[in-house]
């Protein structure tokens, strides 16, 4: 293997974390731009769980990814939204 093979072979599943309070604003965010990228995602692409405490949520959103700047272009938006606080 070369310094110069991808990491990820495309198309392939690709959990994607994000966190942040749980409120319908910030569900329907993390809905709503990652399918923007990835297409409409059936309800069972998605997990969620809350904190402890309850004012906290994450959600894993599982999409089939094509590429890397599909991938890139999700987290810029992600990380650029208000309502997400954390995206992994």
């Amino acid at each position: 293997m070369t310094d110069d093979a991808p990491a990820i072979e495309f198309p392939c599943e690709f959990p994607i974390k994000v966190m942040g309070h749980d409120r319908p604003a910030f569900h329907r965010a993390a809905r709503e731009l990652v399918e923007r990228h990835a297409g409409p995602l059936p309800d069972g692409a998605i997990r969620s769980a809350t904190s402890r405490n309850g004012r906290f949520v994450s959600l894993t959103l599982t999409i089939e990814a094509q590429s890397r700047r599909q991938l890139d272009a999700i987290y810029l938006e992600l990380t650029r939204h208000e309502e997400i606080l954390v995206a992994l």
